[in-house]
């Protein structure tokens, strides 16, 4: 549950409409990743499927679920509706902490793994990683960065303002340190990743 709770931090919305009924929306572009949260949180909701388009789009896969008592817990955790600028870090259990990065990090995190020339000095190649997070509330994004580093998961960070949005961002070893606080053997076993970001830090870590 602390995995949908950092995934519904990046990618959820809480919607009240004109005849007062409370909803929760999940809309991604991961199919299997949304049907396994549908049978974590025990429902038996449709999952609608917009098609693509163009070779541009992607397919969207959305969940739906009205619940009020759903939705006043989400309040009671410190989630707003229209959330995306005013977000604030909800109170999360040490142990459970790193399954909760994991679920926004697969919301709204990347990881790069690339080869890098180094031109200056010897054309040495290089093999580069780096990952991080996106917000548009500074206050969330600053909020995950001093709890990292209060629990010594990571020892520094770039922090910065980019199109439009806030981003926080780790050099090789302490991605790779992200890496395994987030891919421990509960996260395996349970199965709630997104397994093609899991591959990208792999392919650099084991090489």
């Amino acid at each position: 549950m602390a995995y949908i709770l950092g995934f519904f931090c990046a990618d959820g919305s809480m919607i009240k409409n004109k005849r007062g009924a409370h909803f929760i929306d999940f809309q991604i572009t991961d199919g299997d990743l949304l049907f396994k949260i549908r049978k974590t949180l025990g429902s038996n909701h449709k999952i609608g499927i917009r098609k693509k388009k163009s070779v541009n789009e992607s397919t969207v896969y959305k969940l739906q679920i009205g619940s009020k008592d759903f939705y006043n817990d989400l309040l009671k955790l410190g989630l707003k509706s229209r959330k995306t600028k005013r977000l604030n870090l909800p109170k999360v259990p040490a142990k459970y902490f790193s399954d909760f990065i994991r679920g926004y990090f697969d919301g709204d995190g990347n990881v790069i793994a690339r080869m890098y020339k180094r031109k200056v000095r010897d054309n040495k190649t290089f093999k580069i990683l780096r990952s991080g997070f996106t917000s548009g509330s500074k206050k969330f994004l600053a909020e995950i960065k001093n709890k990292l580093l209060k629990i010594g998961i990571v020892k520094g960070c770039t922090f910065y303002y980019s199109n439009n949005a806030w981003r926080l961002y780790f050099s090789i070893n302490d991605s790779q340190r992200l890496y395994s606080y987030m891919y421990n053997k509960q996260s395996v076993k349970n199965g709630l990743f997104l397994k093609r970001k899991k591959i990208i830090f792999e392919s650099f870590i084991k090489k």
